[in-house]
């Protein structure tokens, strides 16, 4: 896998505690990531009720640990989108010359959760100032993105985005794109649910426990 897991802060290391066979201690607590709330299966009828969109902030791995365990999402896959070649290869994403974005496209309920609520969570599971870089993964592939299907979507996004911005909730100004979605590649099968296959693998320890403990997303043993 081409994903950096060395030279992680101390600070990182202690919040992602000692993370050894399922549950981790943190503080004095064993926790465990929740249960997903996706199904397996979404039949046509309801799956024509859902709304789509495509969002990119960073390793589509975090993003899609995250988006599956937030009610009123049916159903997230990862791919890639918003580049020049057709059915790009994961080493060639990596090289960061196709163009594309690693990004999760994610179905939800909109009478579970508006597309404002879901961009709520976007903004808070990744930081949206780091021009093509989040933490130590860099490259344009790892672009804070989303692509909209919809100018209804369209018009939320850049409210959502000004409205984050003038917030202060961040110190340097929001650099996500915002762009009408294009194709969509499935990332190759060994990239779907990948936290829930590889919870102890190391770039899941130091990256993305620490990344559910900040959204709320772990739970008692």
């Amino acid at each position: 896998m081409i994903r950096k897991a060395s030279k992680i802060t101390a600070v990182t290391l202690a919040t992602a505690a000692f993370v050894i066979a399922g549950p981790a201690i943190i503080g004095e607590k064993k926790v465990k990531p929740v249960e997903p709330v996706t199904p397996k299966k979404i039949s046509k009828e309801k799956t024509a009720k859902l709304e789509t969109v495509d969002l990119g902030a960073g390793c589509f791995w975090c993003i899609e640990a995250v988006l599956e365990r937030i009610k009123g999402v049916k159903a997230v896959e990862s791919g890639y989108m918003g580049g020049i070649i057709i059915n790009p290869t994961y080493r060639q994403i990596c090289t960061g010359a196709t163009g594309h974005a690693e990004i999760v496209r994610v179905k939800f309920d909109p009478t579970k959760l508006s597309f404002p609520q879901l961009l709520e969570v976007f903004w808070e599971l990744h930081d949206p100032t780091t021009l093509n870089r989040q933490g130590r993964d860099e490259g344009t592939q790892y672009r804070s993105a989303i692509f909209y299907h919809s100018e209804a979507q369209k018009k939320a996004a850049e409210a959502s985005k000004a409205k984050t911005d003038k917030s202060g909730k961040f110190r340097n100004p929001i650099v996500t794109e915002i762009t009408k979605a294009s194709a969509f590649y499935l990332a190759e099968n060994y990239h779907q649910d990948y936290f829930e296959a590889n919870q102890n693998a190391p770039y899941c320890r130091v990256v993305i426990w620490p990344k559910l403990e900040k959204l709320g997303l772990l739970k008692e043993e």
